[in-house]
């Protein structure tokens, strides 16, 4: 089992950035494959990235494709989400998700194939 905290949210200009980082509690954090995804009040939860275990492998949705880096140090047990050159429709409420798999390259962007996840962490980006 692994817990997940999230931390790094706040309150940006547009086109500015944030640092999102997803830290997780236990040992084989290296066995579970990460997600971000991100949810306003009354809307489905909207997939934003993914990698994969090793790190390897990496998944963007396209509308944060190249704004947003998705990393991990499987050493900290801590997986990060880059966001650059934010925008005001890039606020609301960031999760991290993560999901055991034997798979090195397995990416996954479905909230569905997610077992765990974290409180969430507020963005919010001013225009």
């Amino acid at each position: 089992q692994v817990q997940l905290v999230e931390s790094g949210g706040g309150l940006v200009q547009a086109g500015g950035s944030l640092r999102l980082s997803c830290a997780a509690s236990g040992r084989t954090f290296s066995s579970y494959a990460v997600g971000w995804f991100r949810q306003t009040p009354g809307k489905d939860r909207e997939f934003v990235a993914t990698i994969s275990r090793s790190g390897g492998y990496t998944y963007y949705a396209d509308s944060v494709k190249g704004r947003f880096t998705i990393s991990r140090d499987n050493v900290k047990n801590t997986v990060y989400l880059q966001m650059n050159s934010l925008k005001p429709e890039d606020t609301t409420v960031y999760y991290c998700a993560a999901v055991s798999t034997m798979y090195v390259r397995s990416l996954y962007q479905r909230s569905d194939d997610y077992d765990y996840w974290g409180q969430g962490t507020q963005v919010a980006v001013s225009s």
